[in-house]
């Protein structure tokens, strides 16, 4: 393994460097006029070099940015000690041509987000200039002592802490910022395994938005007298649907959202209100109190509970307020409720529409016919009555057939890989019932490895298998199905072969089927092939991925002695 090359330093940190010691060395010849007090700015030079070369070392850098520090304090004070303007001695001007070179270690720090560090060097300078002014005498006196000394080292260091505190508290924004900033496969992943959490270790009804406002309602007419009750939510459309409701009698609620009622005043206003008449459309009359209350998750109104009670004044501040400690939680217990029901609405509304159409496609129109044969033989019952007798057992059959027809569907529906069975055994145990009902012979050649494929992947895959092995039972009017399965991920290979009268001979229904299987397999990525077998009947292939050299000679191996 080739070892890894040390950071090169920055072009920009080199030149920032070499620009600050040029300004520091001119600013320090004009303020003492003495060129022997250079050797300062190369010392400097000298003890900033190790953290030029190698910043990012864990001790390289630091002691060198700190070796900075305490020459740079030295340099001030003694270059403060021998400034003069017109031949007397200027403290402040000395110290003011050396500190500016502050700003590079500070830079430097808070730039790498070392901010601790960059505390600990100011905290460092601020020593040195203090122990050095008290070690070093002027005029008679110690600097220390001197008013212009003390100001202007206070001067930057007081600028360098200000600099430290606004990096700090813009990287604090930044990161807060980015923290609050949704990534969006990061996001999706964290809100799914949150969502497969709850909905496995939470009770069934628990996101059930009924059960939800049925608890809800119970606990309200705990705290409230409410003869009446109920909680609606929106529904679309600027109308409301009653998800539960209580009481002696069924009550026709007003649901229009653009209507002058009580229930519209709060879902706008998201506040409690209370009316001295029924909220409902039709009301015997008598005196009735009615309170509604918003269930607000965040800004959003998701529901309202309506109360009703047959007095005056059932529902006095004490009250609303009891009843509204009870609803800002479940509100967020009802939101959550809704949307789990959305998108298990969205994960299924697929599959329902798949087996709506394949239910009006198959079974209906079965039962149609059957109604049919029937009102042929009620037509003949009297003239015939052998004929009629004919017909009926006819129909007997088919509505036998249908019924099968309805068990297999229910099997395909309930058929799923097991998490220790594998594909193969999932599609074999489908074949060989199918193949039952249908009065097939299946030959089944299985090859799988030990590794699965993903969840997902395995799932469709089998209902592609089940569509191949059904439109094979159903329209093909073959005798023998060969079932073929070889998976060794991230490869596998499903094909279902038949000596039926072949795919161009088939009903159209068989061609949706086609339809659907040509969708399942782009969906995970898959090839789907459709060719003719010799003599005679079709081949339904789903190719995953590229076999191997190996596992492409076995699966043909496989395949022609199958054959």
């Amino acid at each position: 393994m080739p070892a890894s090359t040390p950071p090169q330093p920055h072009p920009l940190a080199a030149a920032a460097r070499v620009i600050m010691l040029a300004l520091v060395a001119v600013l320090t010849l004009f303020a003492t006029h003495d060129p022997g007090q250079l050797w300062w700015i190369a010392l400097l030079a000298v003890a900033g070099l190790p953290a030029l070369l190698a910043p990012e070392h864990r001790l390289v850098g630091p002691l060198s940015r700190v070796a900075e520090v305490l020459v740079l304090g030295l340099a001030a004070s003694q270059v403060a000690a021998v400034a003069t303007v017109g031949g007397e001695s200027v403290l402040g001007l000395g110290a003011s041509a050396v500190l500016p070179y502050l700003a590079v270690p500070v830079t430097v720090t808070t730039l790498r987000r070392r901010f601790h560090e960059c505390g600990a060097l100011l905290v460092v300078a601020a020593a040195t200039l203090l122990v050095a002014g008290a070690l070093t005498e002027v005029d008679g006196g110690r600097q220390l002592a001197q008013a212009g000394y003390l100001v202007v080292c206070a001067q930057w260091l007081i600028l360098a802490g200000l600099g430290l505190a606004a990096a700090t508290g813009l990287h604090r924004v930044i990161q807060v910022r980015n923290e609050g900033k949704p990534q969006p496969y990061a996001e999706a992943t964290r809100l799914l395994t949150q969502l497969r959490t709850v909905a496995r270790q939470l009770p069934g009804a628990t996101l059930d938005p009924g059960g939800i406002s049925e608890h809800l309602l119970e606990e309200l007419r705990t705290v409230a007298r409410a003869d009446r009750a109920a909680v609606l939510s929106a529904s679309g459309g600027g109308r409301l649907v009653v998800l539960a409701q209580v009481g002696v009698e069924r009550v026709d609620w007003e649901t229009t959202l653009d209507a002058d009622s009580a229930i519209a005043d709060a879902w706008a206003s998201q506040q409690p209100h209370t009316a001295a008449r029924s909220q409902a459309r039709s009301h015997r009359g008598g005196d009735v109190s009615a309170l509604i209350v918003p269930l607000v998750a965040g800004v959003r109104t998701v529901g309202l509970v309506v109360l009703e009670a047959d007095a005056a004044q059932a529902y006095p501040p004490g009250v609303v307020s009891r009843v509204t400690g009870l609803t800002r939680p479940a509100a967020l217990r009802l939101e959550a409720a809704l949307l789990f029901d959305e998108v298990r609405s969205l994960a299924t509304n697929e599959e329902r529409q798949r087996l709506a159409r394949e239910i009006h496609d198959g079974v209906a129109q079965e039962l149609v016919m059957v109604g049919y044969g029937i009102d042929n033989a009620l037509a003949y019952v009297d003239e015939d009555p052998q004929e009629t007798a004919e017909a009926l057992r006819t129909l007997r059959g088919e509505v036998t057939r249908v019924i099968t027809e309805l068990r297999l569907s229910l099997f395909e529906l309930r058929s799923e890989v097991d998490r220790h069975g594998g594909l193969a055994a999932a599609i074999a145990e489908y074949a060989r019932t199918v193949g039952a009902s249908g009065g097939l012979r299946v030959h089944l050649s299985l090859d799988e490895s030990t590794a699965r494929l993903p969840a997902a992947t395995e799932a469709e895959l089998l209902r592609i298998a089940q569509e191949a092995v059904t439109n094979a039972r159903k329209h093909a009017g073959a005798s023998n199905l060969w079932v073929t399965c070889e998976v060794d991920p991230p490869y596998a290979q499903i094909e279902v072969s038949d000596d039926g009268q072949g795919i161009a001979d088939q009903r159209s229904d068989g061609h949706y089927g086609l339809a659907i299987m040509a969708e399942r397999a782009e969906r995970i990525r898959g090839r789907l092939e459709i060719r003719p077998r010799q003599p005679s009947g079709t081949t339904v292939a789903v190719v995953l991925g590229s076999s191997p050299r190996r596992d492409s000679v076995r699966g043909n191996a496989a395949a022609v002695e199958g054959e």
